[in-house]
């Protein structure tokens, strides 16, 4: 067994662990990091998501939204001293509703968020004095209208979204979100803190030596031997797997995975045009089957599911350049708690229930319905807390850190997550949100209180 030292140890390297070793290591100048995961960078979880990102949340407070427009400020700066390498751009998130009390909900909302630092609420309901609409540019990030635009005005619908159906009454369209490449970005954050001076080390982390209640070192397995490093300080950034790590040290984290899957398409028929924002569909619904299809169903007790209503948020977007005519759609209809294995198992109904729930908002992919186009499928765990929540800060053990149930919004999360763990592990002044995302908030009674009437989660 040889033997090692670190001033950190960061277990996990997703966009969790990425993002905290460059922090660590180039904003906060931490000595030597030491990046530690069995599998390659970027591979678990971290490649599973829309790759999305945005600064609208609901309450009932302001502590998410001020923690993603902090994150959301770090993207771009990250994009303009890279280049825009990993393609950043703004076109929104799209929510739309065919309900007239979902109409009503989604301004609700829009005026809760306004309220809490998400922007200013524009509405577009034909009368003379509206504010003019202005569309998203499909590449930009720069110098877009922050805030939201609510379009109830039906004309105004049809002549900037003349693809949703023709039953849709509102338009919610969130300005300061859109997506780029999780995986560019990640590799850019991992090459920067390479360059200064972080290793990353693949072997699988057995053991975590605590002497006098505080963290003494890390034993690793690697290929043929075993390594331990000594180290004071503890990073658990293990996404999935972030509770088993926790345990090690006797801390029960509160958090829960649940199964996410995504099916890439390609849309040969430009269903949806290539410069269109994440588009999302409010409302339940029965898939639409034929009478034939419904009976078949009907008689299966494996497939009778199918024909029940299926939630909110089935959600898509264009993938890829101009060129490209792919399209992500993603569903959590089957987002019951679950233990996490590997390999991931896959649903292969998922593919056609995601196209026909997507459907409802964009009625042109029917088209696609028979025969159904050939899918790409894969899929990860988001983990959370009930509150859907971070974890971010000191465990009870001394020297030991969480950051984690970063749920399906890791990729967006991850720059202000990092610096805000960044700030506990360094000791340097916290932000006025911390105390909401500590493990620490479930000791305080009024908070658990507050859980019971928490409501929207946030979680598409």
């Amino acid at each position: 067994m040889s033997r090692s030292t670190a001033d950190v140890v960061i277990c996990g390297a997703g966009i969790a662990g990425v993002a905290a070793a460059y922090e660590l290591a180039v904003r906060s100048r931490v000595g030597h990091v030491m990046l530690v995961d069995e599998r390659p960078p970027l591979t678990l979880t971290s490649d599973k998501s829309t790759e999305a990102y945005r600064n609208w949340w609901p309450g009932p407070d302001d502590a998410m939204i001020r923690l993603m427009n902090r994150s959301i400020d770090l993207l771009e700066a990250l994009a303009r001293e890279s280049g825009n390498r990993f393609l950043l751009n703004r076109r929104g998130y799209l929510y739309a509703t065919a309900d007239p009390a979902r109409a009503v909900e989604l301004r609700r909302l829009a005026e809760q968020a306004a309220s809490q630092g998400a922007g200013p609420l524009r509405l577009h309901a034909g009368l003379p004095d509206d504010p003019v609409y202005l569309p998203a540019h499909a590449e930009q990030f720069e110098d877009q209208p922050t805030g939201a635009d609510l379009i109830t005005h039906p004309a105004l619908i049809r002549e900037h979204f003349p693809y949703l159906s023709e039953h849709t009454l509102a338009v919610l369209h969130a300005r300061r979100c859109g997506w780029f490449s999780g995986q560019q970005l990640g590799m850019y954050l991992l090459e920067c803190a390479r360059r200064a001076g972080v290793t990353l080390l693949s072997a699988h982390v057995s053991q975590i030596a605590i002497t006098g209640g505080r963290v003494a070192g890390v034993s690793l397995d690697v290929p043929g031997s075993s390594v331990t490093i000594s180290t004071g300080r503890f990073v658990n950034a293990a996404g999935p797997l972030v509770r088993e790590v926790a345990a090690w040290m006797g801390v029960d984290l509160p958090v829960f995975c649940e199964r996410h899957l995504k099916a890439s398409f390609k849309d040969s028929l430009a269903v949806i045009p290539r410069d269109a924002p994440l588009l999302i569909w409010q409302d339940p619904q029965a898939l639409p089957w034929s009478e034939e299809e419904m009976r078949m169903l009907a008689e299966s007790p494996d497939m009778r599911w199918l024909l029940e209503t299926f939630p909110p948020g089935v959600h898509c977007r264009p993938e890829g350049s101009r060129e490209s005519q792919q399209i992500l759609i993603l569903w959590p209809y089957h987002a019951e708690p679950v233990e996490p294995v590997f390999p991931f198992p896959l649903d292969p109904a998922f593919p056609e229930v995601a196209l026909r729930g997507m459907s409802a908002m964009l009625p042109g992919l029917r088209a696609y319905f028979d025969p159904l186009p050939r899918p790409y499928v894969d899929g990860g765990y988001y983990t959370r807390t009930g509150e859907n929540r971070l974890l971010c800060g000191p465990l009870p053990v001394e020297g030991a850190y969480v950051i984690g149930a970063l749920s399906g919004y890791g990729l967006m999360a991850a720059c202000g997550a990092a610096e805000l763990l960044a700030a506990h592990v360094t000791g340097s002044a916290l932000p006025a949100y911390a105390p909401a995302f500590a493990l620490s908030r479930y000791d305080d009674p009024a908070y658990q209180a507050r859980l019971l009437h928490w409501g929207d989660t946030g979680q598409l």
